[in-house]
């Protein structure tokens, strides 16, 4: 590992030359910022377009037959209007000529979305005078359209080994038959801790419109306090229960990398953000906890049957009738007698009672429940275990507000607990869990 920072600026950050300019000052502030990852403009205000938005619309309408025109106009104007205010020489037409070319002769999705970030990566490589480097040639897929770590690993080096400075678009890379790939939405964070990675970078920075994660969301709980220093379980756990401000999926590179993963916000680069660490030795947080997250739209199905506990492969069954209509579950606290199954009610999607009936022919249960309206919310900090008390400190702010708990979940790494209540009281529960610490 060495000191180089790679810098991750997200649309927000790259919404029109205003802010290009920020990113500039930000980047050229520390000679570490050597690799640069843009994802496609965002939104310059509420009723605004996403650029990606609009490309995935240009497929469409070329899928359906339709021109496309109206649409790619808009597009052309914004990158027009950043080059012209930043006062680039870069020729932005022939590019976004090319473009439209490719996208009219039926070019794939992943090809089209990808050019949000192809074209704004080209236009800060030359507002920076950094090298562009094309994704496609360093971030690779194997035929089977999954992320080839290995090839990719040996395209980084190969090819960054002797440039000092470059511009890496985010969200896309390439098969084997050079055919563009795209990660999920949002991508771009991955592939930022991707380049980290396979670099050796000493920090990977992911520059966004927010100073870092906060305890709670400022939706629901005024002015939450910001979270300093996070480790990555504690993030993959408040990211699962809806606390998006990176993509989950770019934790992985990083943490296998070693490399922390610091939030910052490209309004306010002054403030500290959110340090993401594999561990932090001596900070145990006692007494405290990290975060609060939730989510809404569960449905539980509650099975009682005399002797359960006793009745071998009953717990396998189960599963197999989920397995068997393509659902996946969420938690699935049990008791000697009892087995509660919470699903995300969009895994359900018209197949509920089917599934109630296949555990009724497979299981024979004595009852069968189902509870929909349900939400879960986390309570998250690596310090829990070793403090007393915290539980009844969460459930003890429930029952003063009058909030009853319907399900109970703890995981095995004692960083989380995880509570169910009805969907109404999702809310006030969070803020009541809040005030408490």
């Amino acid at each position: 590992m060495n000191n180089l920072v790679v810098a991750k600026f997200g649309g927000s950050s790259l919404a029109n030359a205003e802010q290009f300019r920020k990113v500039k000052s930000i980047v050229l502030d520390d000679k570490r910022r050597r690799y640069v990852v843009p994802s496609a403009p965002g939104k310059r205000c509420k009723d605004d377009y996403k650029i990606t938005d609009l490309f995935y619309l240009c497929h469409a309408h070329v899928q359906h037959k339709i021109s496309f025109d109206d649409v790619f106009k808009i597009i052309e104007e914004r990158y027009k209007e950043i080059v012209k205010e930043l006062e680039l020489s870069i020729d932005i037409d022939a590019h976004l000529k090319e473009v439209r070319k490719q996208i009219s002769q039926g070019a794939s999705a992943d090809y089209t979305a990808s050019r949000g970030e192809y074209l704004n990566g080209l236009i800060l490589a030359d507002f920076l005078n950094y090298d562009f480097i094309d994704a496609a040639d360093i971030i690779l897929f194997d035929k089977y359209g999954c992320f080839d770590s290995e090839a990719t690993k040996k395209a980084v080096s190969s090819k960054l080994g002797h440039i000092e400075k470059a511009v890496i678009p985010g969200f896309y890379g390439a098969m084997p038959d050079g055919n563009i790939k795209t990660f999920s939405r949002g991508g771009s964070d991955i592939s930022g801790a991707i380049v980290a990675r396979d670099t050796e970078a000493g920090l990977y920075e992911n520059w966004t419109d927010v100073s870092g994660f906060l305890m709670a969301d400022p939706r629901i709980v005024d002015n939450p306090k910001p979270i300093e220093r996070i480790t990555y379980n504690e993030l993959r756990e408040l990211a699962y229960m809806g606390a998006t401000v990176l993509h989950e999926e770019a934790i992985f590179p990083a943490r296998e990398g070693g490399i922390p993963i610091n939030i910052k916000n490209t309004n306010a680069p002054q403030d500290k953000g959110t340090i993401i660490m594999d561990n932090l030795e001596g900070e145990e947080n006692l007494g405290t906890i990290t975060g609060i997250a939730g989510r809404k739209d569960f449905t539980v199905i509650a099975i009682e049957k005399a002797f359960m506990n006793a009745e071998i492969g009953f717990g396998r069954r189960i599963l197999s009738v989920l397995e068997a209509y393509g659902v996946s579950f969420e938690h699935m606290p049990s008791g000697i007698d009892t087995l509660s199954i919470v699903i995300d009610d969009s895994q359900l999607d018209h197949k509920l009672d089917k599934i109630l009936e296949e555990i009724k022919r497979q299981c024979n249960p004595d009852s069968i429940h189902v509870i929909p309206s349900m939400a879960l919310i986390a309570t998250v900090g690596r310090g829990m275990a070793k403090t007393v008390g915290t539980s009844q400190k969460i459930f003890s702010a429930l029952a003063k507000n009058d909030i009853n708990i319907r399900m109970i979940d703890q995981g095995s790494s004692e960083i989380n607990i995880i509570i169910g209540v009805e969907t109404k009281d999702f809310e006030k529960a969070i803020q009541a869990i809040y005030k408490a610490f």
